[in-house]
């Protein structure tokens, strides 16, 4: 097929030339006496022939050729290609604009020969600039690319975190019982606006009218907390006077709550935790931020500590450091009210809270 189309073109050029020289040519000659022989056609005819059969044996070579470009434009990378051929066109972008003011130039061979040759030349040198120069290129475009997906990645960030303090916070009986959360919005750890539901302070008044003391104690703290909020810290307190009387459980209406106004459930409770994770609810857990800062402790360390009572298992003991974290020492029932030196064996820590696993070095060196 190649071939074909390129038989094509040298007949339709052959035939071009006949039209314009070939007359021209015979009255050179004083071969045009007839009329007949006048006729563009016959020129068009014969330049068509003439030239097809001088480059009959170069036909294979040409489709060769073209062949072998191909290949070569195939296999050359994208880049390549790209880059060169946007050399190629800024070259004779810049040709055509030298070019236009040339051709002005009454020196025919200035006006003729200097145009092509520029057009030859720049286009050579964008082609090869293009080429050459493509890593660079690629670079500034990647490192451009770069800084706008820094500068959206920045901007979403902040959009996030302003959003997400922008987010009311919402407390719960637990935490406000715990009455960590005062400490915490003095220190401005938490920040925006934190709503206390009406549904929450009926279960706080509930449990300070309990005739249960443990839990009349519980609920009059929690009431106090509140007190200690709203007067002495510099924080937006507001109650939440819509109910849900649809739903019975407290913590079910926390939930519901959150995801009506978009807002944040602070807790301690750790199946409450749970419960906002598995709804989609965002939670701020205290006994999560408590970890957070506790002193670091890691197996194979040494630590002081008086055993106060048996495990659950055989032969435990528990200790409890400053902060109240719980210390099981095994083989430590042997030692209940004494101060020994245990050595960390293992740590484990959860939502919950931690749990440190340790035994009596006095054992270890035994062993």
């Amino acid at each position: 097929m190649l071939k074909r189309i390129v038989q094509l073109f040298i007949i339709i050029a052959g035939g071009t030339i006949g039209y314009l020289y070939i007359p021209d040519l015979l009255k050179l000659l004083n071969l045009a006496n007839g009329s007949w022989i006048q006729s563009p056609y016959v020129g068009i005819f014969l330049g068509a022939i003439t030239l097809f059969l001088l480059t009959f044996w170069t036909v294979d070579h040409i489709v060769n050729f073209l062949r072998w470009v191909e290949e070569t434009l195939i296999k050359a990378p994208v880049t390549d290609l790209l880059f060169g051929s946007f050399g190629i066109i800024i070259g004779l972008v810049i040709a055509y604009l030298i070019n236009i003011p040339i051709k002005d130039i009454k020196i025919q061979l200035v006006s003729q020969v200097l145009p092509l040759f520029l057009t030859f030349i720049l286009g050579y040198l964008g082609f090869q600039v293009g080429f050459k120069r493509r890593d660079e290129f690629l670079s500034l475009l990647t490192i451009a690319k770069k800084e706008k997906d820094k500068e959206r990645k920045k901007a979403t960030e902040t959009s996030e975190a302003s959003s997400s303090e922008s987010k009311v916070k919402i407390l719960d009986t637990s935490v406000i019982i715990d009455g960590r959360i005062a400490d915490i919005c003095q220190t401005s750890f938490l920040e925006g606006t934190v709503v206390i539901p009406q549904f929450v302070l009926e279960e706080l008044q509930h449990i300070a009218d309990s005739s249960d003391v443990l839990k009349r104690n519980r609920g009059r703290r929690g009431l106090d907390v509140l007190n200690r909020m709203q007067k002495d810290l510099p924080i937006n307190l507001e109650i939440y006077e819509q109910d849900f009387e649809d739903i019975q459980e407290v913590d079910s209406k926390l939930v519901k709550l959150a995801k009506v106004v978009n807002g944040i459930v602070v807790t301690n409770d750790f199946n409450l935790n749970k419960v906002c994770e598995f709804q989609n609810v965002q939670v701020l857990n205290i006994n999560d931020l408590a970890n957070a800062v506790k002193p670091v402790v890691l197996p194979g360390e040494e630590l002081t500590v008086q055993v106060i009572k048996d495990g659950k298992e055989q032969n435990q003991g528990v200790a409890y450091l400053d902060d109240g974290t719980m210390i099981v020492v095994e083989e430590g029932k042997d030692y209940i009210g004494k101060t020994i030196e245990v050595l960390i064996t293992s740590v484990l820590q959860t939502s919950a809270g931690r749990m440190i696993f340790a035994k009596p070095k006095l054992l270890e060196k035994a062993l």
